[in-house]
């Protein structure tokens, strides 16, 4: 007999404020202990020493975890020029470093070709797998790591202001599987002065904006409240970049049993991915095929 999960079947968005000094797990698991709640997950991780938006998933939310995840995502982030580092931001080791020092209008030159469909090579001190171990514990081991380029679209990569000579504050907008630390190293290299993040903040993610964060501090003050409970999101926020269709009660019941069921549509197109609802409750996500909505993920009532 599977072992029961413990914990309270509640489910809802957090979008948390993540400090410096914790890694995304963590969080997590803070937030999972602070709700009581069987199932928590988040949306995109952040390294330790970035801080903004960590969006966490509890209960059946988790199942539109992905519709985050491949949302678009911003990020304010300052580079330090004329130094690179093995782990491509400030905690790591320095190992060259540049007098050269850029002008701004040779910086805003430059972010041109790191915009729309590039490639880039993760970190080698990152989660990516090679041969199935994690890139940064081999690394962190005296292994080289060689990391395949990998896709990335770029929506914006902008210039907000210069602190002093020695660093670069940008503006960034990407999509799924972006690494704030390779755009950092790549444009240091592009401009011929080296570069490494010095600090990186997530401003948006999907639907999540920073009005709507909780800090760590808030979630310990209100742990294990009804207070707590109300500053969840609702699950159907994760699908807010999906068309949503009306069903009925009869349809809801087949779809919530895997079966397709009757939609109300209006402009989605054959095979356009949406999500049912039944008085603005998520019903299911599916594939739309002629009237109906054939589901991948249903949700509890």
């Amino acid at each position: 007999m599977a072992r029961r999960k413990k914990g309270r079947d509640i489910s809802g968005w957090l979008v948390v404020d993540k400090p410096a000094g914790i890694s995304s797990n963590n969080v997590v698991g803070k937030v999972r202990w602070a709700f009581n709640a069987n199932k928590a997950g988040h949306a995109g991780t952040l390294d330790p020493d970035a801080t903004g938006i960590l969006a966490v998933a509890l209960g059946e939310a988790t199942k539109t975890v992905p519709y985050i995840t491949d949302a678009l995502k911003a990020y304010d982030f300052t580079i330090r020029l004329g130094e690179a580092t093995n782990t491509d931001d400030q905690e790591g080791e320095v190992v060259a470093t540049s007098e050269l020092r850029p002008t701004d209008d040779d910086i805003k030159a430059a972010l041109t070709p790191f915009q729309g469909d590039i490639f880039q090579v993760p970190p080698k001190f990152s989660a990516v797998k090679v041969d199935g171990k994690r890139a940064y514990a081999l690394s962190r081991g005296g292994e080289d790591v060689t990391l395949d380029p990998r896709p990335l679209y770029v929506d914006e990569l902008s210039f907000v202001n210069r602190p002093d000579e020695d660093h670069v504050t940008l503006h960034m907008v990407c999509g799924k599987g972006g690494y704030v630390r390779s755009i950092a190293r790549d444009l240091g290299e592009a401009l011929g002065c080296l570069g490494h993040v010095r600090d990186l903040r997530r401003v948006w993610s999907g639907p999540f904006e920073l009005e709507d964060a909780v800090t760590l501090d808030k979630i310990d003050e209100l742990a294990k409240t009804p207070e707590l409970d109300a500053l969840l999101l609702p699950l159907e926020t994760g699908l807010a970049d999906l068309p949503e269709l009306p069903t009925t009660q009869d349809a809801a019941a087949k779809l919530r049993n895997g079966n397709p069921g009757m939609v109300l549509a209006s402009d989605v197109e054959y095979g356009d991915e949406a999500w049912a609802s039944l008085s603005g409750t998520a019903v299911a996500v599916g594939r739309y095929k002629a009237g109906e909505l054939h589901p991948s993920r249903v949700f509890k009532a």
